[in-house]
Parts: C-alpha cells; sequence; structure tokens
C-alpha cells in the first residue's frame, strides 16, 4: 500500500462510492416508501365497494376473489397503518372499523374490516414500498459503481503521478557522474513542463561535473610544470636534497592520484560477468611479488556483474591500503544467497572512530605526520568506493577487536 498510484485509485474509488452510496441509502430511506396516507387512500376506497357489496352480492367467476374470515388476519398491527385507514374509512361516511397487520417473516401488510355479520373481511394492502431484495439491489448498484468508478480512476491516477513516474525514471538512470539522462518533453503541459526543468538540471549538472574534472585535471597537470623546475633546481643543492626530492616525490603522486580520480569518473568499463575469487587470486600474487604480505584465507565461487578493470583497481587499493598501514592482510570471500561478501582484514592500528565516517573523503589521512613515511595521497579508499558502488556494492570498516581494521565488501550476485 506504499505506492502512491495504488492510494490515489482506492482514494478516488472510495471517494466514489461514498457519495453514490450515501445518496442512494438517503433514498431508499427517505423516498423509498409512500406515506400511509398514500398506501391507504385506495385501499379505504377498495374497502368501502367491497362492504356494500359482500351482504347481498352472489358471487360470480368474473368477481375479485374477496376473503371471509371468522376471525382477523394473524399477526402483529401496524397501529400507525391503523389509525390512517380508520380515519379515512370514517371520512367516507362507512361505520367499520380495520385493523392492519404485519405477519412476521413475511412481506407486505394485510387488513382485516370488521363486517356487520361479526365476520372479517380480508384484504391484501398493496406493497408500494421497495422491493424485498433491496439490500442485494443495493450491493449491486455498489458493485457496478466500482466496476465504473476503478478504471476511471486508473485513468486520472495515471495522469497524475506521471510527472512523479517521470522523475522516478529519470533519477534511476543517473550516472556515476551524476548527470541525469534527457528526456523527451511531450504529453500534457504538467509533464512537458516536468521534462523540461529535469532536463534543465541534468545541462547544468554536467556543466557543473565537467568544469570540475577539468579544474582538477588541469590543476594536476599545472602542477607538474613547477615541480619538474623545482627538480632540476634540486638537483644542485647541497643541503636538505633528499627532503626536496621527497616533498616534490609527495606533491607528483598528489597530482597523478588526481587526475586518476577524474579519470576514473570518466572512464567507465564495459560491465561483463567477472570471477571474483579468480581476481582476487590474481591480486594475491601480485602483491606478494611487490612485498606485501597479503594471505588468502577462503575464497568461495563467486560471479559478479562489473568492469573488469575497474574493480581489480578497487581491490588493489584496498589491499594494498590494509597491506601498508596494517602491516599484513588476510582475504575472504563467501557468496551468501544473492550476494557475496569479501573481508580484507589487517592488524594494524586502525582508524579511531570518530574519522571512520571521513575514511573514505579524498586525501584522508588518519596522521598527516605520516605522510613522508608511507606514499600515497590518501585517494586509494576514494577511489575504491566510487567504483565499488558504481558497480552495485557498498564498502563499510570497522576497527576489530584487539586491533586492526575490517573493510567489508557486499556485491550483489551475476
Amino acid at each position: 500500500m506504499t505506492s502512491l498510484r495504488r492510494r490515489l485509485i482506492i482514494l478516488l474509488v472510495v471517494s466514489i462510492l461514498g457519495v453514490v452510496g450515501l445518496a442512494t441509502f438517503v433514498a431508499v430511506k427517505v423516498l423509498g416508501g409512500p406515506s400511509p396516507e398514500l398506501t391507504m387512500g385506495p385501499l379505504a376506497q377498495q374497502i368501502q365497494y367491497m362492504v356494500q357489496l359482500v351482504p347481498g352480492h352472489v358471487p360470480g367467476s368474473g368477481d375479485a376473489p374477496v376473503t371471509i374470515s371468522d376471525r382477523p388476519a394473524p399477526g402483529f398491527e401496524d397501529r400507525k397503518h391503523t389509525r390512517v385507514l380508520n380515519d379515512m374509512l370514517r371520512q367516507n361516511g362507512l361505520d367499520v372499523s380495520a385493523v392492519v397487520s404485519r405477519n412476521a417473516g413475511q412481506p407486505g401488510m394485510v387488513a382485516s374490516v370488521a363486517l356487520p355479520d361479526h365476520r372479517f373481511m380480508i384484504v391484501t394492502v398493496p406493497d408500494l414500498g421497495p422491493p424485498r431484495d433491496v439490500w442485494y439491489v443495493f450491493a449491486g448498484w455498489m458493485a457496478l459503481i466500482v466496476l465504473g468508478a476503478t478504471p476511471v480512476s486508473i485513468y486520472f491516477t495515471g495522469v497524475l503521478v506521471r510527472p512523479l513516474e517521470m522523475l522516478e525514471a529519470a533519477v534511476s538512470k543517473i550516472g556515476s557522474d551524476g548527470v541525469l539522462a534527457t528526456l523527451p518533453e511531450k504529453g500534457s503541459v504538467e509533464v512537458r513542463a516536468t521534462a523540461h526543468a529535469l532536463n534543465e538540471l541534468s545541462a547544468r549538472l554536467r556543466t557543473a561535473m565537467e568544469s570540475r574534472m577539468r579544474l582538477v585535471a588541469a590543476a594536476g597537470h599545472d602542477l607538474r610544470t613547477p615541480m619538474t623546475r623545482m627538480r632540476l633546481r634540486a638537483e644542485f643543492l647541497d643541503e636538505d636534497r633528499e627532503k626536496w626530492l621527497s616533498d616534490l616525490d609527495e606533491l607528483d603522486r598528489i597530482a597523478d592520484s588526481a587526475i586518476r580520480l577524474v579519470r576514473e569518473e570518466v572512464n567507465q568499463d564495459a560491465v561483463e560477468p567477472v570471477e571474483l575469487d579468480r581476481l582476487l587470486r590474481d591480486i594475491e600474487v601480485e602483491m606478494i611479488s611487490l612485498g606485501h604480505a597479503v594471505t588468502i584465507d577462503h575464497l568461495d565461487h563467486v560471479s559478479v556483474k562489473a568492469g573488469a578493470l575497474g574493480l581489480r583497481r578497487a581491490l588493489r587499493n584496498l589491499i594494498v591500503n590494509a597491506a601498508t598501514h596494517g602491516k599484513s592482510c588476510t582475504v575472504s570471500l563467501s557468496g551468501q544467497g544473492n550476494g557475496a561478501v569479501l573481508t580484507i582484514a589487517d592488524r594494524g592500528p586502525g582508524i579511531p572512530p570518530d574519522l571512520l565516517n571521513k575514511a573514505f573523503e579524498p586525501f584522508f589521512r588518519v596522521d598527516p605526520a605520516r605522510m613522508q613515511f608511507i606514499p600515497g595521497a590518501g585517494l586509494g579508499l576514494a577511489i575504491a568506493k566510487e567504483i565499488i558502488e558504481r558497480y552495485g556494492g557498498s564498502i563499510r570498516l570497522e576497527n576489530r577487536q584487539g586491533g586492526g581494521l575490517v573493510q567489508t565488501i557486499i556485491f550483489s550476485r551475476e
């Protein structure tokens, strides 16, 4: 019941049903049955004629049937109709009394008219009220209203929520660059206005993203020119030469990382099935050859849909981060239902709890003083998170009991 479309359809159907149903119910109650005066008037005249004919009349085959009984009709008296009928009989100059009764379990009323010979003439009162199965008719009437109101409600609800559906579709198509796909500007006035507003927003976002990427890339390239000059001058220095070169190497790493981050957002690999366990085995061999202490705990055979090069870069960054800061790391992969869970655990110093939520920010370093001892610009986690989330995964960091950090990556299966 959380869908806005379903809520609007139900609201419209219930509203129409409630209004028509209430109006019908009031009509049945107010106008359904005639007043006693209207019912008893014709009956009084009928009784008058019958009473005048009964004493000396010889019945014939064409006469209307008249029932004569020694006792009144069974049932309980309807006092209101009895009073009205007797008043009308007296107004017509007929000196007789009548009792209108109803029989439990049977519809309609019966008038018992006392004759001069102490017998009773039984006359059926015309039933001018609603049909006996009025509630069945009412239920059928309501069902017809529901059948008629439902398609109308569905149509107009579709018209009402179309701009929202367009907005939802546009948001679901947002790429990793944060830009909306262009929408066709056609349909009703509201739909065209919504599509036009989203297209303008998309154009502004695209301009802003391209401007940011150009700025970062240009800054990275521009840094290299003065760094090259500084490196050449540092070669001729005798004092603090190694410090100058170390600082220049750090600046060079920052510039390269910034350029890689921009390229990662722009250049995207084609999505294909990737055997995650095989990829991790290849990364393990590469890390060991580079001197990193990387151990495989266990690997389930799991395939995910991702870009092979981008995913390899992301996992390599995470494993290098763990092996560098944690001195060594252990990797395990397990398939769980429709997903796969990859954990990378180390025994390093971890991250202070108040800084865990900042670990994925670009250029983040837990201890800036360690930058000169551990290579890197603080963009490894940011790039890895960008790639993993692009392919529908998620990553979180937790400190281990006893020291160290656990990186947990969750993927959806192929």
